[in-house]
């Protein structure tokens, strides 16, 4: 089953912004954590919601950055502002990009691009959604536990998608906040993003794929639960292995950086939804895996 609307995906688990945008509210014995930042432009959506879902907003006590990509991030500095109470966590290569001015050009300037291109609702264009930066107050690793209540969030650092990625496995829910580093579920595909190392994303899905999984949530199209969250990270193990096949194929027949780049988005917007990143941004990441490929096959 997916849950891929606002609402509840279990008892202590809710799903807000948008299907394209999502971030998740876990919640234990009146103490709320929200995992991921989403979009700027999302933000109106969630404060709609919470009012919806009867969330006391003096209880959210931290938001998690699961990654510093401009699309899982874009709302937080908003949210900060909204509830100075919450603790603003990240790993530590997170905090150090966030401190970059220019890594905090370039979120306000996308962040900004999406909000016209998706417009605001219910009055939202008289919100401040704009990102200037922002503290990282706690910084966490590979191992650690936060205590949510009577829940644990546990840390996993899962590079590859990005330097600085991290999942959050609560094992009270079996379920496993894996953001972009689990790959993208795309109805029966899975969008293979390793922009940053296909090396460290591939290790990183064989690490989450030990834990104990029956909800896979994903900050794009929502959350997969029981059979199709316990199955999803070996079919985004698989996903991986035929991207990689796919990108040293364009390479081998290219050997130029912007012929494979261009063969390669061609392939992975096909099939694309609705509502996701443009297609400069998937060349983007396109563009980053084919240098990754290049340069393993060259030293092979």
């Amino acid at each position: 089953m997916v849950v891929d609307r606002p609402g509840k995906v279990t008892d202590r688990i809710w799903l807000v912004g948008r299907r394209e945008s999502c971030a998740y509210l876990v919640g234990g014995e009146g103490e709320y954590a929200l995992l991921g930042g989403a979009m700027a432009y999302v933000a109106p959506d969630v404060l709609d919601q919470l009012d919806e879902f009867g969330i006391d907003e003096n209880k959210i006590r931290r938001i998690v950055i699961l990654h510093s990509h401009f699309d899982h991030c874009g709302m937080v500095p908003f949210f900060k502002r909204r509830w100075p109470w919450a603790v603003v966590t990240a790993s530590e290569r997170g905090r150090d990009l966030l401190k970059k001015q220019k890594v905090v050009d370039g979120i306000e300037m996308l962040n900004r691009a999406m909000i016209e291109q998706n417009g605001l609702t219910h009055g939202g264009q008289e919100l401040d959604l704009g990102f200037f930066g922002m503290d990282v107050e706690a910084v966490v690793k590979d191992g650690d536990v936060l205590a949510c209540g009577d829940l644990s969030l546990e840390i996993l650092e899962v590079p590859g998608h990005s330097s600085c990625s991290i999942a959050v496995y609560v094992p009270e829910e079996k379920a496993l906040f894996a953001s972009d580093a689990g790959g993208i579920p795309f109805g029966d595909k899975v969008f293979t993003a390793a922009n940053s190392n296909f090396d460290l994303y591939q290790q990183s899905l064989e690490k989450m794929a030990k834990l104990d999984v029956e909800i896979h949530l994903s900050e794009h199209y929502g959350a997969l639960v029981g059979e199709a969250g316990r199955g999803f990270s070996k079919k985004a193990i698989a996903a991986a292995a035929e991207t990689r096949k796919m990108l040293e194929a364009a390479w081998a027949e290219t050997r130029d950086e912007a012929k494979a780049t261009e063969a390669v988005t061609n392939m992975m917007m096909d099939g694309v939804p609705l509502g996701f990143l443009p297609r400069e941004v998937v060349a983007m990441v396109a563009g980053q895996m084919v240098r990754f490929i290049a340069k393993k096959m060259a030293a092979a």
